[in-house]
């Protein structure tokens, strides 16, 4: 009976412990929404980047329109001449040198950009996260290594790197948003993060969790790794943006093996001669629009880190 009571208390104990964890955390983050929401550069790039996640979910539909006609690769319209057609009813933004529709590729290279640039950030920031805390609260040979990693990363000729080992293996978008996430997380996130964490580790909990017996992987699981996810978001949120540039200017260069990107539809410009002289004015909806995504969707990504800045550093926040 003794037994069956503790077991009965411990189960209270736990619940309440739980309702207090998730009242904490439900007061945190609308303190955070709160001061996210005062930073109208966040609201602006949050906008943006929800109306981008709408546009290319509106992709399945536009495309089951007619799919011999709106596949963004070879859907081609017929009914026209195979050259440039202006925008028109049937093709709002109009259409390539041989008949595909421009707002078909619009809307698969969003999808494109969502789906690497957030593979890409995800594994920067968890790479980064764990690499940094561990590195910060063991120290010695340990950090040694890692800096030692992220230093020669820094210096690594990414540009130059992706070009010779795409004569090697054919990169696809899931594959460079890896490559990405491992060269990033490695390199300098991991020196802004575990900057962070050297405040962590030394602070006076930790200490009282070392003299209580907690191991050292859970010292760093439950204490120091939450207390710089928020740095590493914000990070993440640069990584998108650096991920979607990247693969935009690697693709117009050729080097990328993707069946529809941004990037793709200013090298496919490129190559008919769509962007000297004369033609880049006549012919303005053969890089506008990828233009437009290209610049729109990084900047968003910025301006929503630069809104989480208040977040992560409380002296930003206004008094």
């Amino acid at each position: 009976m003794e037994q069956k009571n503790t077991m009965h208390e411990e189960r209270k104990t736990g619940h309440r412990l739980w309702k207090a964890r998730l009242s904490l955390w439900w007061k945190a983050a609308c303190v955070n929404a709160r001061l996210f929401r005062e930073a109208r550069i966040g609201m602006i790039g949050l906008v943006i980047i929800i109306t981008f996640g709408i546009f290319g979910a509106a992709y399945p539909w536009w495309v089951g329109r007619d799919t011999g006609v709106y596949d963004p690769v070879v859907g081609f319209d017929d009914t026209i001449i195979r050259h440039p057609s202006p925008p028109s009813l049937r093709h709002p933004l109009g259409t390539d040198m041989v008949g595909r529709d421009i707002l078909s590729q619009m809307m698969s290279s969003t999808r494109t950009a969502f789906v690497m640039g957030l593979v890409a950030a995800t594994f920067t920031a968890s790479i980064a996260t764990m690499v940094g805390a561990v590195a910060a609260y063991y120290g010695g040979f340990i950090d040694t290594v890692f800096m030692r990693t992220a230093n020669l990363l820094m210096l690594f000729p990414f540009l130059a790197f992706i070009p010779v080992l795409s004569a090697m293996m054919e990169i696809t978008f899931l594959r460079f948003a890896v490559i990405i996430g491992l060269l990033s997380g490695f390199g300098g996130s991991t020196l802004i993060v575990k900057s962070k964490a050297l405040g962590v580790v030394n602070k006076p909990y930790i200490e009282a969790a070392k003299v209580a017996g907690r191991s050292n992987i859970h010292i760093i699981r439950r204490h120091v790794i939450p207390n710089i996810l928020s740095l590493s978001f914000l990070y993440m949120m640069f990584s998108v943006q650096g991920a979607i540039f990247s693969e935009a200017i690697l693709s117009w260069l050729g080097f990328l093996h993707i069946r529809m990107s941004w990037g793709i539809m200013l090298y496919s410009a490129s190559r008919a001669g769509y962007l000297v002289g004369p033609q880049l004015s006549r012919y303005w909806w053969m890089w506008v629009p990828a233009g437009v995504g290209i610049s729109l969707l990084c900047a968003a990504f910025y301006l929503v880190g630069r809104g989480l800045d208040p977040i992560v550093n409380p002296r930003l926040r206004r008094r």
